[in-house]
């Protein structure tokens, strides 16, 4: 798609063009591809990330039912 803006208002042409490009489902195939190759990379954090939330999870019922 191209776009014309006029720069300013002087006796002369002052217009430019600006060439946008689509990104329409193809770039969303490209970022999900990308962000599950990148989420790859980082399944050990990932993995130790939810074992820590689990214990604090675990920890926080333990001492409720202790204070019950």
């Amino acid at each position: 798609m191209e776009m014309e803006q006029t720069v300013g208002d002087v006796g002369g042409d002052f217009t430019k063009t600006v060439i946008v490009e689509s990104t329409g489902p193809e770039g969303d195939v490209q970022a999900g591809i990308e962000f599950i190759y990148h989420m790859r990379e980082h399944l050990v954090d990932i993995g130790m990330a939810t074992v820590y939330a689990l214990v604090v999870y675990a920890l926080v019922l333990w001492i409720k039912r202790k204070l019950s």
